[in-house]
């Protein structure tokens, strides 16, 4: 499992170096013993927030040796996409990674036996679930199966202290229930990855709509207008309707 063997005052200086070198705001200790080890990078929709928190995973790998990893999602589409974009960049980062080894699977409440290997498994292990499939006490997750010796799936996660990335936060763990599932984990760590954060716990990098226009990133979306504050004595205009099958042509009416 993963292991962790610095304190939580180096830990607390690290964080503030790091806001300090980002240009955020350092929050006082005792907020960060409040939020506990989470932390949350803000990136603008658009901006390849799954590309970096799956670069994330392999760098903390790399450095320091985490092998356990669970990416939590909000829904079974997104759990989808994630996958996707795990297999279309699993060349990439071996590449960059001197061919480092790794399993990923998503999580299958009727393969529940796949966590022994995950619990066990000496390479780079990667789980993507979404929330739905453990934050109930009806979850084939939090119930002792026999394929597990005895175990339920949530007693092997635990004992490995993984950390956890969660995708869209402010939609994963929005109810109490949700917040207890994810404590449920055991997780050494907790990253947040979203463009609006509810909660932006020990924020540790900001990548805003602003930023990410100038960095061309995204591209930059232009809305014009025609408005009148005397419709009595200013021209007159509305738009009936807009299409796109020969370029873009509107049809207004006007009052001359």
């Amino acid at each position: 499992g993963n292991q962790l063997f610095i304190d939580d005052d180096q830990i607390y200086n690290n964080l503030s170096q790091i806001q300090i070198e980002n240009e955020l705001e350092v929050i006082s200790k005792q907020e960060f013993f409040t939020n506990g080890y989470n932390f949350s990078i803000e990136m603008e929709t658009g901006t390849g927030k799954t590309y970096v928190y799956l670069r994330t995973i392999f760098e903390l790998s790399q450095r320091y040796g985490f092998k356990k990893f669970i990416i939590v999602v909000p829904s079974v589409a997104i759990r989808e996409g994630t996958l996707k974009n795990i297999e279309i960049t699993a060349d990439h980062f071996r590449s960059i990674y001197n061919r480092l080894e790794f399993e990923h699977f998503v999580y299958d409440s009727k393969k529940a036996n796949r966590l022994r290997q995950f619990a066990t498994g000496n390479q780079l292990q990667i789980m993507i679930i979404n929330i739905d499939a453990f934050n109930k006490d009806t979850n084939i997750f939090n119930q002792d199966r026999n394929q597990l010796s005895g175990y339920s799936p949530r007693e092997f996660i635990q004992s490995i202290r993984p950390i956890v990335l969660i995708d869209e936060p402010q939609s994963v763990d929005n109810t109490d229930k949700a917040k207890e599932a994810i404590r449920s984990l055991n997780p050494l760590s907790i990253f947040r990855f979203s463009a609006t954060h509810t909660n932006p716990y020990n924020l540790v990098y900001r990548l805003d709509p602003v930023q990410a226009y100038q960095l061309k990133l995204v591209k930059q979306i232009v809305v014009a207008s025609a408005t009148g504050s005397d419709a009595q004595n200013d021209a007159y205009i509305k738009l009936l309707e807009v299409d796109n099958k020969k370029g873009i042509r509107a049809k207004i009416k006007i009052q001359v």
